[in-house]
């Protein structure tokens, strides 16, 4: 599934530096639920040092499966849209996938624990303090199950990395459920913020506002009135803090607390209106902030092209950072890790290398540059390069437990050894 529908209705306008077991997460099926996260395993996990206060998160998609992990032998939709296929190289050794651009590691797995440990690792160094979720519920319908378990997966990682982890709940999806497996909308929404309760909103590394676990809803799109949100939460012990998406925080009534900025086709000018204009009257909001915007929807046979926000290298990303920066917020969400369909994606590519890392590190404030970054994508080469082989992955695990503990020269030192 994706997103742009909405958007052209709504824009148009561990344990220390040691060693440890690091073996990669086994392929789970979808109906082989992941163990929700254990906090109370210590790590040797260290904050990094902040001039900016203000809290960045990033928003993360977990669609992407390879053929070892799709659990038909196939690529997933988002890496092959209606018609790329991935086994295919189109030039200059890249695969051809339904993006005009490329990570640097090439298309992966979100349940791969190697490529979460190296997008954690990057996201900690950039300052970066944890990850948005963009979430499809528990239900049995499409790839949710395989969205929830990697999820799981990823979600299992954060307290090692020292970071936090928040959901984004897609409430479109609900219409799918009530169509493909006839529960109600509310039933079904009951039942996934159940789930929420009880696996994660009360772990220590949950996002919590005012002593609240942050929601965040891409919409409301299912869930269209006041009474379905308060029945909704009403079996919730503890009532999440809700943020619709901008402008949208109405439809929800009294269950939100604030509403979210995203990207729109007006760009910037959209942000400046939400700051001016809505977020003054928001007990909360989070401002946003974006590379740029180039869907691949009419390439890759998914309807039409949105709207188009150039890049310009690290330009747009430095200019929307600058809006949220006087934006009147302690709360920034970036836009995203790794929409590749939309060209939203942050981390890197071989199209920007670091540069969006590095732009995102001089606004955070912290003391590290592009070296760190370097040597986190290092890791995982070898990581990939060496799987299989006992003595050097040891080696390994004990160099990320290096850098989660912020111990660089260390993990320099173990890291270079390596050929």
């Amino acid at each position: 599934m994706y997103r742009g529908f909405l958007i052209a209705l709504l824009f148009i306008s561990v344990i220390g530096c040691s060693k440890s077991n690091s073996t990669p997460d086994p392929v789970k099926t979808p109906d082989q639920p992941v163990k929700a996260p254990d906090t109370t395993i210590g790590t040797g996990a260290k904050a990094v040092v902040k001039t900016n206060k203000q809290k960045v998160y990033v928003h993360y998609m977990p669609w992407f499966e390879t053929p070892a992990t799709s659990g038909n032998g196939k690529w997933g939709q988002h890496w092959t849209m209606a018609n790329e296929n991935p086994d295919l190289t189109v030039g200059n050794g890249r695969r051809q996938i339904a993006s005009y651009f490329y990570p640097m590691i090439g298309p992966y797995a979100s349940s791969d624990r190697d490529v979460i440990d190296y997008h954690l690792l990057l996201m900690k160094y950039a300052g970066i303090d944890g990850v948005i979720v963009d979430w499809y519920g528990i239900h049995n319908v499409n790839d949710y199950p395989l969205n929830k378990r990697n999820t799981d997966s990823l979600f299992n990682r954060i307290p090692y990395a020292g970071l936090q982890f928040g959901i984004c709940y897609e409430d479109a999806q609900l219409a799918q459920v009530k169509a493909k497996a006839g529960i109600d909308t509310v039933t079904a929404a009951k039942e996934d913020f159940a789930y929420l309760q009880t696996a994660y909103f009360s772990s220590s590394s949950y996002i919590k506002v005012n002593d609240q676990p942050l929601l965040l809803c891409f919409g409301p799109q299912g869930m269209k009135t006041p009474n379905d949100w308060q029945q909704a939460f009403s079996g919730l012990s503890t009532k999440p803090r809700l943020l619709p998406l901008e402008y949208q925080g109405n439809v929800a009534g009294s269950s939100a607390s604030g509403e979210f900025a995203w990207v729109g086709s007006a760009g910037q000018v959209n942000l400046q209106g939400f700051y001016q204009n809505r977020a003054p009257l928001l007990s909360t909001f989070f401002a946003g902030a974006y590379p740029g915007f180039k869907d691949f929807y009419k390439a890759g046979g998914w309807g039409n092209t949105l709207f188009v926000i150039d890049h310009d290298g690290a330009a747009t990303l430095q200019a929307t950072l600058d809006l949220a920066k006087t934006s009147g917020t302690n709360y920034l969400q970036l836009i995203t890790w790794n929409d590749y369909g939309e060209g939203t994606m942050i981390e890197p590519t071989l199209d920007f290398n670091f540069i969006f890392l590095q732009t995102i590190q001089q606004y955070t404030g912290v003391a590290y540059t592009d070296t760190e970054l370097k040597l986190i994508y290092k890791w995982y080469t070898l990581r990939k390069k060496y799987a299989g082989n006992s003595n050097i992955e040891a080696q390994l695990t004990q160099a990320y437990n290096c850098l989660a503990a912020l111990n660089v020269a260390k993990a320099t030192a173990i890291i270079d050894a390596i050929n």
